[in-house]
């Protein structure tokens, strides 16, 4: 499965939905059939190399559309930004993080445990799925913009597609309050990441990290301005 910039773009965006969907849905059917317990913190090597696997799969099948995007610039500059993004994460994760206790979840359903209990081994698994996410992003706002669209268009069209790719959550069993405000989250974010790719220095960098974030900003809030937390 490969992709050129002079294929119809419905067939790089019916490519790119389809390494998304096969994705998540293995996910939820593959892996406990092999014994691996759909838990972030429980097994996070294995869906780190599932993860892993469908991103190896994602630069090959979409290569041609990756083979002349520069992610990152060479400069001083970069360097200090991804050091400051190692600095945010490894203080979050070794300082921030251990601090917040188990708490007790009053609704029916309650979040995915991996969240209400998250451990530094969340992230790793939780990374390589959002670096998953942000190349699918970006060779979808790639190839937009190779055809001549304007970024507010492919803006539009990734916040449709990004947050209609959440809804495929229900396949975990969330209630519809729970999709909806991920999958809102999610739209809001798929509007702003082409700006990110297309108009900043080192989008990619920022996108990736302002997707990382929404998952932490959600660990502290469950157990902090939660009506549940304790």
């Amino acid at each position: 499965m490969s992709t050129t910039h002079k294929d119809p773009l419905i067939l790089t965006v019916g490519q790119i939905a389809t390494i998304w969907i096969l994705s998540d849905i293995a996910y939820y059917i593959v892996l406990p059939v092999v014994g691996v317990n759909l838990n972030y913190n429980a097994q996070p090597i294995g869906i780190a190399l599932y993860y892993l696997l469908w991103v190896c799969i994602t630069l090959l099948a979409l290569s041609p559309i990756f083979r002349s995007w520069r992610p990152f610039v060479d400069g001083r500059g970069t360097y200090m930004m991804l050091a400051t993004m190692v600095t945010v994460v490894v203080v979050f994760l070794a300082y921030i993080l251990p601090k917040f206790e188990p708490i007790v979840w009053a609704e029916a359903w309650t979040p995915p445990s991996e969240l209400l209990f998250a451990t530094s081994w969340y992230f790793l698994p939780k990374s390589i799925e959002i670096l998953l996410q942000q190349l699918l992003v970006a060779a979808l706002t790639l190839a937009f913009a190779a055809r001549g669209f304007s970024v507010r268009t492919t803006a539009l069209w990734c916040a449709l597609l990004f947050g209609g790719g959440h809804l495929l959550l229900v396949f975990g069993g969330a209630p519809l309050g729970y999709i909806i405000r991920f999958a809102t989250a999610a739209t809001l974010a798929g509007f702003a990441f082409p700006y990110l790719l297309l108009r900043t220095e080192n989008g990619f960098a920022y996108s990736y990290m302002l997707h990382w974030l929404y998952y932490a900003a959600t660990i502290v809030l469950i157990h902090t301005i939660s009506p549940y937390a304790t």
